[in-house]
């Protein structure tokens, strides 16, 4: 056997096994942020029925670590798992697809170009900025016109006034109140990403001693 076959061959089993753990990593992190989703918890500074939770976090190390797609396919693996249990008819999970994908896809494509902790930063900062703008369209277009089915657009308008008496609409509240809890949720998975990815990005790419 040549020189050069053995090197194909050694190649095409590192190539292989890279994958297996992608894809057992991506199938992992999947698994969790499902998870997260059910840990949700209400904030003080929202109406009641939108909750806080971090389930894109899993999504945004995937991205980091296996690229943007991988978080892509986190963020619709965990909702298409999510539609099993889902009493919003599939549109709370299609807009939480959206702002994830959005989130995972510019954060883990800045990254994939620029390798450094800046690249990073500046990627998952404009990540979780166009995932608070997008959450504005998503939910005045997609989420809250089926919900205006369950709930009167005047009772939604009414527990945002509760909290701020000067929003005078449904747009004006989602600008408001919609869009900043969005980037800050995004940047609350951004911090914890920061933490602990160091830690384990050997663990998720195989190269842990």
């Amino acid at each position: 056997m040549s020189e050069n076959t053995t090197q194909v061959t050694v190649n095409k089993r590192t190539t292989k096994r890279i994958s297996v753990r992608k894809l057992t990593g991506t199938a992992m992190l999947s698994a969790i942020a499902y998870v997260l989703m059910f840990l949700d918890f209400s904030v003080p500074f929202m109406p009641s029925f939108i909750k806080m939770d971090l389930s894109e976090l899993p999504a945004l190390i995937g991205a980091f670590a296996y690229g943007p797609v991988a978080g892509v396919v986190i963020c619709l693996v965990k909702n298409v798992i999510h539609l099993m249990i889902t009493t919003t008819g599939g549109v709370g999970e299609l807009s939480n697809f959206l702002l994830g994908a959005s989130f995972v896809l510019v954060a883990g494509g800045v990254y994939r170009f620029k390798k450094t902790r800046k690249g990073a930063l500046i990627g998952s900062v404009l990540g979780a900025f166009i995932m608070g703008v997008f959450s504005i369209i998503s939910n005045y277009f997609l989420v809250y016109p089926i919900y205006y089915n369950f709930m009167p657009q005047d009772a939604i308008l009414a527990a945002y006034q509760l909290i701020f008496g000067g929003v005078k609409n449904i747009l004006e509240c989602l600008i408001v109140f919609n869009a900043p809890f969005t980037f800050i949720k995004g940047m609350i998975s951004v911090v914890i990403t920061f933490i602990i990815y160091k830690r384990i990005s050997p663990i998720l790419k195989g190269t842990e001693e």
